[in-house]
């Protein structure tokens, strides 16, 4: 069984026991998140596509590190024949989940796919 989420705008596949590097995040570690904005189910016998979420449907994650930061990247600016070059560094901050539950809920209304 797997889901795919929309975390802080962006989409996820999100199986169980997988770990997710998504934006940062408010959160402290350990703390537990329910994701309610679930996309597609996909189960062994069905696909459920939610329009736009699939209703009752929950993805809980944990926090795993609250704040990780990523690869540096290099901003280099050059003007030519002025004597002009600007260079800066940017690390973007990530949170990383960890999936440990998805559940379809009762009342999964949408189509198959």
């Amino acid at each position: 069984m797997y889901a795919i989420v929309e975390i802080g705008g962006k989409q996820y596949k999100a199986e169980k026991g997988s770990v997710l590097r998504v934006d940062h995040l408010s959160a402290k570690e350990n703390e537990k998140i329910k994701v309610k904005e679930v996309l597609l189910l996909h189960t062994d016998d069905k696909d459920v596509i939610g329009q736009p979420y699939v209703k009752n449907a929950v993805v809980e994650c944990k926090v795993v590190k609250a704040e990780e930061k990523g690869e540096k990247l290099t901003i280099f600016k050059y003007k030519p024949k002025t004597n002009y070059s600007v260079k800066r560094g940017y690390r973007h901050t990530y949170t990383v989940l960890e999936v440990v539950n998805i559940s379809e809920g009762k009342n999964t209304e949408a189509q198959e796919a």
